[in-house]
């Protein structure tokens, strides 16, 4: 993760596009995939790196990108909004065993029954989770990452929702239940750490899920915003 950007747009509330992209969890997909080169294989996403999610400020909305490429701002629509970029490798790279970080991580927690389970309680393949059960995904999730939760308060936020092809039979409406994961960990092993960072955590990853985004304990403003 030597080249890893980090890119805070805050919409303005006059902007119809910035508007419609915060209802529509594909459109604003779409939006943020228009920053970047086209031509990238069949995964573009992945390929670039790209995560992001929408966070509620007291000024109001603002959406953070992460990409592995640095996106050309110039694409947005005139008026969309105010722009800013940072690089994050050395605070990456600085990751250590037994550093103490605040983290934020806006997930899709869900299990997947077997089929037996699925058939005897008429289950869909999906299920999404809520309180406890999600937290117990999320401290499942945060061991993998390479982090040992200390304090964590989890938030259920709306569904990300919008429409995914074109009209008619293609068309896909796609649905991903949102929950806020906030807290202290202790980072056990950086590597891993690193790699989760880059690849995100959970499904819906182009739908504003699995962005993980950590700071210092000794520094209450996030390290991961410019």
């Amino acid at each position: 993760m030597n080249d890893v950007w980090l890119t805070r747009i805050v919409p303005h509330p006059t902007s119809r596009d910035a508007r419609r992209d915060l209802g529509d969890a594909v459109g604003l997909h779409r939006r943020l995939m228009s920053l970047f080169p086209d031509e990238l294989g069949p995964d573009p996403r992945a390929s670039l790196g790209i995560l992001h999610r929408v966070e509620d400020t007291p000024a109001g909305p603002c959406i953070l990108m992460q990409s592995a490429h640095r996106p050309d701002l110039n694409r947005l629509p005139e008026h969309y909004g105010t722009t800013a970029t940072r690089q994050l490798g050395p605070l990456i790279a600085a990751l250590h065993p037994g550093a103490t970080v605040h983290f934020r991580c806006v997930a899709n927690p869900v299990r997947k029954p077997g089929a037996t389970t699925r058939s005897l309680y008429n289950l869909p393949a999906v299920v999404p989770l809520s309180g406890t059960h999600a937290d117990q995904w999320w401290m499942r999730q945060a061991d993998t990452a390479g982090l040992k939760v200390l304090t964590l308060h989890s938030q259920p936020l709306d569904s990300a929702t919008g429409v995914r092809g074109t009209r008619g039979a293609d068309q896909q409406r796609i649905r991903h239940a949102r929950t806020r994961f906030d807290g202290t960990a202790l980072v056990t092993d950086p590597d891993r750490l690193r790699q989760k960072l880059a690849d995100g955590i959970g499904r819906g990853k182009a739908y504003g899920c699995g962005l993980l985004t950590l700071a210092p304990t000794r520094n209450r403003e996030s390290a991961t915003t410019p």
